[in-house]
């Protein structure tokens, strides 16, 4: 068909390709009926107005000559090399979505029963009045990137195939057109900007250079993950789209649009394997938010990964002045705490609302952060434990002291040493305390806590503890991750429980539960935090946990003078016995320290207005042996 003349005035540079479709769409001018409706009469001033246009031609010309108005379609239609039909249905779907005159003329041109939507016969049309084989470049269509890249969608649902609809994206059609477009569980840019350390930056700046196609970004807190991804976009000049759960399809097409870099979220578990998701018609890098643990795949291979590193001293100095720190309060909460940058963000931002950011506010902070640190995991154990409350032998309480000391300097503890002790060194403290039960295993562990001014954590068994195969571990997996990224001691009390010896493999429960210990040395091995372990026995233990160990505290069952020491810690003043009273008691009870606290509350709630006399202790006494299973000492049978 030959293209009618168009007015001399006309810039071609300025209609739309929408404009031209249309034009050649229309019915003469001359062949209008008089009732004509008003979407013939638009489409017919149309083709007035600009003509009518050889289609092959037109869209040669309009490629070469794009108006502004269709820059974004452009840009589309180059990045994924859209055909010259696909084209043509991108443009029309897009005029239905964003022009009301024109959805209009659609419906009217597809007759009743259609909607402002193209369809697949609406295009063979197109093509029929050109000369072209419909045929051949609706398969175009069908096969081509438009479709799988999910730029289009085709609706067929019980229709035939020639009434199948084409739609945009709601996104895409918004995007388009100039906006933003938005999809349900996708962030462009990065809303929640973290302060993180400029040698953060600079190895970010690293990896962009690399070019990887994909990059595992890996961090024990999700906030750290995306700062760091986002590093790596702004280093590229692009902007970050995190995106969460499975990508949606048109979101390809949407990326190239906003020139950004795709950041996946997903946390896996030790051992576990993920493929990268795919992003049809985007070529550029994807970047993968992860935790430290599993591995991503792409076609059978290995995804790389940068493991974002912990800030050194200095780095966590400058973080904390700029969150308010005064310098005396920020160089001793960098050097003392290895908090990692989001972290410190999280404990300045409550220091600050409490008043202000120092050391003593922080630790008040850090040690009643609830259960947003660690989640259904682990339970906070917010007490604190003052010295007078741990009656140790001084040999024991030496050695604990001894062990804050290591904490406290555990990241800066191989400076100046040989290169013999300065290799393979991590900063993680494990310590074993062992003793029967009440000895003050779980008390000295508070007390470490308040004396480090860190949270600590209980590990719950039965939350971390799973029958289903691998689950334990990426509960523990994530246990550690989160530990080490929040600066946290964690507990394990009754440790064996999880920690204890491997034994021969006679069936799939023992192999499995062989592959859970393994597991679990090799990762309190890499932990760089505070972990501290009970138990009532060494014996429990495989031996292979020994060397992994820090130190082994011994906790033995209390003597005379802490016995004595231990029954004023509870009792305080609210008793009336005499010091002869209170040898005889110390002198005949053999109770460990967990028992005196029982026998001293039990006595306490017989008389709770009174001081505490010898026939309530008495009675509290007998009760606390009957539950051991042994008889009350001959020594504490008569009056006080």
């Amino acid at each position: 068909m030959n293209a009618e003349a168009r007015p001399a005035w006309l810039e071609e540079a300025e209609v739309s390709l929408a404009e031209r479709l249309f034009a050649t769409l229309a019915p003469a001018a001359d062949h209008l009926e008089p009732a004509a409706g008003p979407e013939a009469r638009w489409l017919a001033a149309l083709a007035a107005e600009l003509g009518r246009y050889d289609l092959a031609a037109s869209l040669a010309e309009w490629r070469a000559r794009t108006p502004p108005a269709d820059a974004r379609l452009a840009l589309l239609t180059r990045s994924l090399g859209l055909s010259d039909v696909e084209l043509a249905a991108v443009a029309l779907a897009l005029a239905a979505d964003t022009d009301v005159a024109a959805a209009r003329a659609l419906a009217w041109l597809q007759g009743a029963g259609h909607d402002a939507h193209p369809t697949l016969g609406l295009l063979a049309s197109l093509l029929e009045l050109q000369g072209q084989q419909a045929r051949h470049a609706l398969t175009d269509l069908l096969d081509g990137m438009a479709l799988a890249s999910g730029l289009l969608r085709l609706e067929a649902g019980d229709r035939p195939l020639p009434d199948a609809r084409l739609r945009l994206p709601q996104a895409l059609a918004v995007a388009l057109t100039g906006g933003e477009g938005r999809w349900p569980g996708i962030r462009l840019g990065d809303t929640e900007p973290l302060a993180v350390p400029d040698s953060l930056r600079a190895e970010a700046a690293v990896q962009a250079s690399r070019a990887h196609p994909i990059l595992a970004i890996r961090s024990g807190h999700p906030l750290e993950a995306r700062a760091a991804c986002a590093a790596i976009a702004n280093a590229l000049g692009r902007r970050p789209v995190f995106i969460e759960g499975e990508p949606p399809a048109g979101l390809g097409p949407w990326l190239v649009l906003h020139d950004a870099i795709p950041v996946a979220q997903g946390v896996l578990g030790p051992g576990e394997r993920r493929e990268a998701p795919r992003l049809p018609g985007h070529s550029g890098p994807l970047l993968l938010a992860s935790g430290p643990e599993g591995s991503w795949e792409r076609d059978g291979e290995m995804v790389p990964s940068w493991h974002v590193p912990m800030p050194n001293a200095a780095e966590r100095i400058d973080l904390w002045r700029l969150h308010g720190a005064d310098a005396d309060a920020a160089v001793a909460l960098g050097r003392t705490h290895r908090h990692a940058s989001a972290r410190i963000a999280g404990l300045a931002r409550e220091a600050n609302q409490a008043g202000r950011v120092d050391v003593a506010t922080v630790a008040r902070v850090a040690r009643g952060t609830g259960q947003s640190a660690l989640g259904s995991l682990a339970s906070l154990v917010p007490d604190d434990i003052p010295d007078q409350a741990l009656v140790l032998p001084p040999t024991l309480r030496r050695e604990l002291e001894d062990l804050a000391a290591r904490c406290r300097a555990r990241d800066h503890l191989d400076d100046g040493l040989g290169p013999a002790a300065r290799a393979r060194y991590r900063p993680g403290v494990r310590a074993l305390l062992v003793g029967p039960s009440g000895t003050g295993k779980t008390l000295a562990s508070g007390w470490l806590a308040c004396r480090l001014g860190l949270p600590l954590y209980r590990v719950d068994m039965a939350a971390v503890s799973s029958k289903y195969i691998g689950e334990t571990e990426k509960n523990l997996g994530e246990l550690f991750a989160r530990a080490e990224h929040a600066e946290v001691v964690l507990l394990f009390d009754e440790a064996d429980a999880l920690f204890g010896k491997r034994t021969d493999v006679k069936d799939a429960h023992d192999r499995y539960a062989n592959q859970q210990t393994n597991y679990l040395l090799q990762r309190i091995e890499a932990f760089d935090g505070i972990v501290l372990l009970t138990s009532n026995s060494r014996a429990r233990f495989d031996s292979a946990f020994s060397r992994r160990l820090d130190t082994i505290l011994e906790f033995p069952m209390p003597g005379a003078g802490e016995r004595r020491a231990l029954w004023l810690a509870h009792l305080g003043a609210a008793h009336d016995f005499d010091d002869a009273a209170l040898n005889r008691l110390a002198a005949s009870s053999d109770l460990a320290g967990g028992h005196i606290r029982n026998v001293v509350l039990a006595a306490r709630a017989m008389a709770p207005a009174e001081a505490i006399a010898w026939p309530a202790l008495r009675q509290a006494l007998a009760a606390e042996y009957r539950k051991l299973g042994k008889t009350l000492p001959a020594g504490l049978a008569g009056s006080a």
